[in-house]
């Protein structure tokens, strides 16, 4: 989700990509409330995140505390922030708690992402 917002509200002049400490496929839910939202993630990939990957960054985003504390040694020349948001594929109860989660985190992910988007266009 957090990609798909990355690519709507940050523009073209940033490279997007999401990597991981391990590779999953596309959580359905997730494309659902995207697709609510007006964003299309269904052909998005995640790449499994190694040190090398992580030279070629400017910026590293991990979003939950498992990706944190997993992350390969992130290089001094990149920076690197943490957003501690919930994991929605971990959330329990009816169908409908859980499709609440998915939209809490994708409203918090798209105010997280154009809060960037502000900060990277004061420079």
């Amino acid at each position: 989700m957090a990609e798909g917002w990355a690519r709507q509200l940050l523009g073209p002049d940033w490279r997007i990509a999401s990597a991981g400490v391990e590779v999953h496929g596309l959580n359905p839910v997730a494309v659902q409330v995207m697709a609510e939202a007006g964003v299309d993630i269904s052909h998005q990939t995640s790449t499994l995140i190694d040190p090398d990957y992580l030279r070629t960054c400017d910026l590293v985003i991990t979003l939950c505390g498992d990706a944190r504390d997993r992350c390969p040694v992130t290089p001094a020349t990149v920076s690197k922030r943490h957003w501690p948001l919930p994991d929605p594929a971990q959330a329990t109860g009816t169908a409908a708690d859980r499709l609440a989660v998915f939209r809490q985190v994708r409203d918090e992910l798209r105010r997280r992402v154009a809060a960037l988007a502000q900060e990277a266009a004061r420079g």
